[in-house]
């Protein structure tokens, strides 16, 4: 039975983050959602669009360590829907709250400084789900639903991507979440299992080209961070890759950026000053990049080996898309939406005390069942190989 009157508290009032609190406002047994930032404008369009009296608004410094630790104490969850570099931060500040924690990830290695915390978080009884997204996240629930169904699971091939239903130059892309967790995808390494070994390759290549009915030709390729822990949960299969989809040629534009050294944080002289190429490069984007623009998100999950029936593959898809209704963006309802399912299992102590992972802390069905009811359908076929 779920457990009456929590208190759920939304760190960051961006897209995301708004989602999010959305979603709780409307979720049975939530008796107070909080959302705190310290960009008041932010706020504003949150309280604007939120009318219920459960929703609590407040103005914070996510950096200032004792404000965090007073306003985490309210409340019986929480979740952070800020840019990814302060997820360890808030991960310990949790534990010494006390209360639970999950956030949206975007680094492969805050994630495993997380994972770090595992005993002194079981120390203390506090729960922590890093990479509760889309992908990590959604994604990663998926290959835990299909794994019960395999007697040996070999392979397992994620593609996942976002993007606007009207692509337009320069990119074919629009800013859908932060556009520094977008570069961190294109610039960090990315693991993967070749061969029954784990390994490291670089972002953007393995590149592919991928198809979904009804839609123009598409590719795929490595990026950083959407595999999130299972190269190490399902490290005895032979094969393991997760890849982003974009419109064919928005690879090799990338790639060119890269090349000519704008994802660098090192700052270099220009006239009488410095400035960092990568922070040019995100405001760029922000002026270049269209965003909140009707989207489409697309998920194929192939997970593939021997089962009572023989060799077979199991093959998941998702496609969601903008609703008019809600003003909810596909990528909003896609990330927010698992998010918002994990902060309440935290808030209701479904999770043990712990760093955990998704897939192996989460109950999928039932995760996939809540999804449904808000309208996100993942649909399930069995393939012979």
């Amino acid at each position: 039975m779920q457990k009456r009157g929590t208190r759920i508290l939304v760190l960051g009032a961006g897209r995301i983050g708004a989602a999010i609190v959305y979603d709780l406002l409307r979720s049975r047994g939530v008796a107070q959602v909080g959302v705190a930032d310290k960009n008041r404008g932010a706020l504003a369009r949150v309280a604007r669009h939120s009318s219920a009296r459960r929703l609590a608004v407040h103005h914070l410094d996510s950096t200032n360590g004792k404000a965090v630790a007073r306003l985490l104490g309210r409340y019986d969850a929480v979740t952070s829907a800020l840019p990814y570099r302060q997820n360890l931060a808030l991960a310990r500040a949790a534990i010494r709250a006390g209360v639970p924690f999950c956030d949206l990830g975007g680094s492969h290695e805050v994630r495993d400084a997380q994972q770090q915390l595992h005993q002194v978080a079981r120390r203390r009884g506090v729960a922590l789900l890093p990479d509760c997204g889309l992908a990590p996240g959604l994604s990663s629930v998926l290959v835990a639903h299909g794994a019960m169904a395999f007697t040996r699971l070999e392979r397992i091939h994620i593609c996942v991507g976002g993007l606007p239903q009207r692509p337009r130059p320069p990119l074919d892309y629009a800013l859908y979440f932060s556009p520094e967790g977008l570069i961190n995808e294109y610039a960090a390494p990315v693991e993967i299992i070749t061969g029954g070994r784990r390994r490291q390759v670089e972002p953007l290549t393995g590149l592919e080209a991928i198809r979904f009915r009804g839609l123009p030709p598409l590719e795929a390729f490595y990026t950083s961070g959407g595999s999130s822990t299972l190269p190490r949960t399902f490290r005895q299969v032979r094969e393991l890759h997760e890849k982003t989809i974009r419109y064919r040629g928005h690879c090799e534009k990338i790639r060119v950026l890269r090349a000519l050294g704008l994802f660098s944080s090192e700052t270099v002289r220009v006239g009488g000053g410095s400035v960092s190429p990568r922070q040019v490069l995100v405001r760029l984007l922000e002026q270049s990049l269209g965003s909140n623009e009707p989207d489409i998100v697309l998920v194929r999950a192939v997970l593939e080996g021997q089962t009572p029936r023989g060799r077979r593959q199991l093959i998941y898809e998702m496609r969601d898309t903008y609703d008019r209704r809600s003003g909810l963006t596909a990528m909003m309802r896609t990330t927010a939406f698992p998010t918002s399912i994990a902060v309440q299992l935290l808030a209701r102590g479904e999770i043990p005390p712990g760093v955990h992972t998704l897939e192996q802390a989460v109950p999928a069905e039932e995760f996939l069942r809540e999804l449904r009811r808000r309208g996100v359908r993942v649909r399930r076929r069995w393939s012979q190989t």
